[in-house]
């Protein structure tokens, strides 16, 4: 399986049809036999016994097996038990709650797409504008499959401004109730919403919209059912014989042994695989702590130190720099992203430089702490505002994505539009919400129907409540996402600290933090510098005194208040003026007006 640097891994093993019949080809070191079986043979398992060869890969030829037939490995192990498997680098499966392999046909699909992918590697991610949009596609709207969601879904992103969709796993899961989290075949598309082809499709149609289309992927983890990869050959094969080091219990999945040089192959094949194949702009590497911490939701006696006697995962810290090495290198321009939620140093820096090499990092402490202050009533904000400004001092220590994610809008913790305090105006709450998400250096991740005021939790077997949308609410979330593509200071120095400055960040009394925003560090013009003021108070607040860096007319932008938005109007008219009269150490200031529980945007004019 080394050999996966010159030859990809997927073209080395599995099932490939040819004049002769289809070889198919498995790695089972440990086996003490394998024989292939399936529909060629009426799945008797006694035709087809395999050769062990070269590297521990067991190897046959059956000339009646033709692409569409489905098959398994029956794996006699080195326990004696016998177990049939499905194929681990199989490209295609039977539908849960079949488990088969299937012999999957070449590719019949035309790509439209070249012109994006000839422009992708020479884009530069970190100062553009990233708007994403998360998704799972059986419930974004019940009943599409790849094909329909494309169109369906282009049109949505599109019109909202977004840059990226995110999809939540679409590699084959046995349980859908895991929402693809629980891999059983690294690669495969799903079968639930339609073929690999189909899938091609889809990731082509958003490209023709100017729509990146970003993947869950999920290394860390996978599930016990006995047809997946768990004891494969009769011993720990793909998890670790280690039993400290074999479980993930937070999941009751089985851990990746990162330290065998043919997992880490596999793995990253598979990640290779899906940006090569399926044209993916990068992939959302989910569950990056679990992998990096060997005590990771462990207790003592529970986990075993390094030789360091530190609790740092050595191989997967390997593991993960050569996984992004990997991409970027087969795929140039594709983003590799870490659901990482601690404090690791290096998340994105270069592997050059020692870092993980990621291109970005979820900052999972400004979502916690961002909802946990809007889930306040606005009488009890104060005390929570030093938290929520913390965010801002360090939001270019690693290149950051701003998620608010499909975990937190379930398991009981309610919506966007839920979270706000009975009592309050909810949807003057969300926009305000949304806009100081959009105003923070980072990019943004907002998961499907929190830009229209979805109410009901998301739920997996439901499609969103689309007849209930706040028509408000999106026209906000819209115009923000236009605002962060059309004003270079929303978006061109998000991971530089002179990007950003403070306007005020101290007044609790009246709980209104405001900043500025910067396209270069002496930025003074329209669209190059927006200041953007927060009042997270439930009262209007008229002649509100704030220092300004530039004297003359400021242009209001956006006011989350507008009447289109389905606010009261209060408002600025349209502008302010910064006179010469010195606040808050700025020699120049204005008077404006901060609507309750709304942002108010301003650029100057020139």
């Amino acid at each position: 399986m080394n050999e996966a640097a010159v030859v990809p891994l997927w073209r080395r093993l599995g099932a490939h049809s040819g004049a002769d019949g289809t070889v198919f080809s498995v790695w089972a070191p440990n086996a003490r036999a394998v024989t292939v079986f399936g529909d060629f043979d009426e799945w008797a398992a006694v035709d087809h016994p395999m050769c062990r060869g070269a590297d521990d890969v067991w190897t046959t030829v059956v000339p009646g097996a033709r692409p569409g037939m489905s098959y398994k490995f029956r794996v006699v192990g080195a326990d004696g038990i016998v177990r049939d498997k499905a194929d681990p680098l199989a490209r295609a499966a039977q539908c849960p709650p079949e488990t088969a392999s299937v012999i999957a046909a070449d590719s019949e699909f035309v790509w439209s797409d070249d012109a994006w992918c000839t422009a992708r590697p020479h884009r530069r991610p970190a100062a553009e504008p990233m708007s994403i949009y998360e998704v799972h596609l059986g419930s974004w709207r019940s009943g599409l499959g790849y094909r329909e969601a494309a169109v369906q879904l282009a049109d949505h992103v599109a019109a909202l401004g977004f840059t990226h969709v995110q999809l939540m796993p679409v590699t084959e899961h046995p349980y859908g109730g895991s929402w693809g989290y629980q891999v059983g075949s690294y690669f495969v598309c799903t079968g639930r919403w339609g073929t690999a082809d189909d899938f091609r499709f889809f990731v082509d149609h958003l490209h023709s919209r100017g729509v990146a289309v970003l993947l869950d992927w999920v290394p860390a983890h996978f599930p016990k059912d006995p047809f997946a990869l768990g004891e494969f050959d009769g011993t720990p094969l793909y998890e670790h014989a280690d039993p400290l080091r074999r479980e993930q219990p937070d999941w009751g999945t089985y851990a990746f042994n990162l330290g065998r040089p043919e997992v880490r192959d596999f793995l990253i094949a598979s990640a290779v695989y899906w940006c090569t194949e399926f044209h993916l702009d990068g992939l959302r590497v989910d569950a990056v702590a679990s992998m990096l911490y060997l005590d990771y939701s462990r207790g003592d006696g529970q986990w075993r130190p390094n030789a360091r006697g530190t609790n740092e995962n050595d191989e997967a810290v390997a593991f993960l720099r050569a996984l992004n090495d990997a991409v970027h290198a087969a795929c140039p321009g594709a983003l590799m992203i870490a659901e990482e939620s601690t404090a690791w140093p290096g998340v994105t820096t270069t592997t050059a430089r020692g870092g993980l090499g990621f291109d970005f990092k979820w900052n999972l402490g400004w979502m916690h702490d961002l909802l946990s202050f809007v889930s306040r009533p606005p009488s009890q904000r104060a005390q929570l505002q030093e938290h929520v400004a913390f965010s801002l001092t360090h939001a270019t220590a690693e290149r950051y994505v701003l998620p608010i994610s499909h975990d937190e809008v379930v398991h009981g913790k309610g919506t966007l539009v839920t979270r706000i305090p009975d009592g309050c105006d909810r949807a003057a709450h969300v926009r305000l919400t949304l806009a100081y998400q959009w105003a923070h250096p980072g990019k943004k991740l907002l998961f499907m129907g929190q830009e229209f005021g979805q109410e009901r939790e998301w739920a997996d077997d439901r499609g969103l409540d689309w007849d209930r949308s706040d028509a408000g609410i999106m026209l906000a979330a819209g115009d923000l996402a236009r605002l962060h593509a059309d004003l270079p200071a929303m978006h061109a120095m998000d991971d530089d600290a002179r990007g950003f400055d403070w306007l005020d960040a101290r007044d609790t009394r009246n709980t209104v933090i405001g900043f500025l925003r910067r396209a270069d560090e002496h930025a003074r013009t329209e669209g190059r510098l927006v200041a953007c003021v927060f009042n997270f108070s439930d009262r209007d607040l008229y002649g509100y005194r704030l220092g300004f860096p530039v004297r003359g007319v400021w242009r209001e932008v956006l006011n989350t208040a507008a009447v289109e938005y389905g606010g009261h109007g209060v408002g600025n008219l349209g502008q302010i003026v910064a006179v010469d009269e010195p606040s808050h150490g700025r020699p120049y200031s204005a008077t404006i007006t901060l609507p309750a529980a709304s942002a108010v945007f301003f650029t100057p004019v020139t």
